[in-house]
């Protein structure tokens, strides 16, 4: 049986061998992960993982100030494992953090894509799609409808028109549409 963390290892391993670029958060979890997470300065550090054979992590540090952002002062050292990078610790953190919004679309995807047993990839492509679509029209109605006409940079009243409202609404245009059954005819009635 493998186990999960040879398994990681062996991916990492396949991942260096290939020419292929790679950005991956670190969990700071261990007394040597938090002492390497610790500093004044981004750099960047190695990190042994101990096992057979030793991996040799690359991590790029990223110290960022907190400035009182989320209730939190001082630094913060934020550790992505990299390969095949020659980048700036920051940029490293920027181009991760960009991820965040590609991620989070696709929990929203999940949200409106309708489930489905079928292996039929045309199909499961189809539902992807509309799902997609659907989150693109409810961004559209947000920047023409709730966005307010002020001086500085366009912002966007989210709370106006959740994504949760916009699927209900969808849902029961689909009912009305499709002319749901509002009654049940009955074979007998109650004596």
């Amino acid at each position: 049986m493998i186990k999960q963390g040879d398994r990681a290892q062996t991916n990492y391993r396949r991942s260096e061998t290939l020419p292929v670029p790679f950005i991956v958060p670190v969990r700071k979890h261990g007394k040597r992960m938090k002492q390497v997470l610790q500093g004044t300065h981004s750099r960047y550090a190695e990190y042994r993982m101990h096992g057979k054979p030793v991996l040799v992590l690359k991590i790029a540090i990223a110290v960022k100030y907190a400035k009182g952002k989320r209730g939190k002062r001082g630094v913060e050292n934020l550790g992505y494992v990299v390969g095949n990078l020659r980048w700036n610790p920051h940029r490293v953190h920027q181009t991760y953090r960009s991820r965040f919004s590609i991620e989070s679309s696709y929990r929203m995807r999940n949200q409106v894509k309708p489930r489905t047993s079928t292996k039929n990839p045309v199909i499961r492509y189809l539902y992807a799609i509309i799902s997609f679509l659907l989150k693109n029209i409810w961004i559209d109605l947000l920047w023409k409808h709730f966005s307010p006409v002020k001086q500085g940079p366009q912002t966007i009243e989210v709370r106006g028109f959740r994504f949760s409202s916009f699927m209900c609404i969808i849902w029961e245009a689909i009912r009305t549409s499709m002319r749901g059954a509002r009654a049940i005819p009955v074979l007998r009635y109650p004596v």
